[in-house]
């Protein structure tokens, strides 16, 4: 799923806002997380995760790993942060980060 430039600069600008809601650590992906990513992305749409990894190399393999296996868009990596983006297939209002 490709996003425009301006839808780009909008979801970051929601994404300031936002705290992270799941931490990879030392353990890496495991299913746990990879399912409450699902979850959260399911409900959230928009949603921060922190890294919490040494290496700079290795934290940029797990962002991109993580984007591809739940499907999602990568919006912006700042630090240990990422902001990942995957739009709902029936979002709820009350949920998603987007329509509040």
């Amino acid at each position: 799923m490709s996003l425009t430039p301006t839808q780009k600069k909008q979801f970051r600008t929601i994404g300031h806002g936002l705290n992270p809601i799941i931490t990879v650590a030392g353990n890496g992906l495991s299913e746990n997380i990879l399912l409450e990513a699902d979850r959260a992305l399911e409900d959230h749409e928009l949603i921060k995760v922190k890294f919490a990894v040494g290496d700079r190399e290795a934290k940029k393999l797990l962002i991109s790993e993580m984007a591809k296996i739940v499907e999602a868009t990568i919006i912006q990596e700042i630090g240990n942060v990422a902001l990942i983006y995957r739009a709902a297939k029936h979002p709820d209002p009350k949920l998603s980060n987007l329509l509040r």
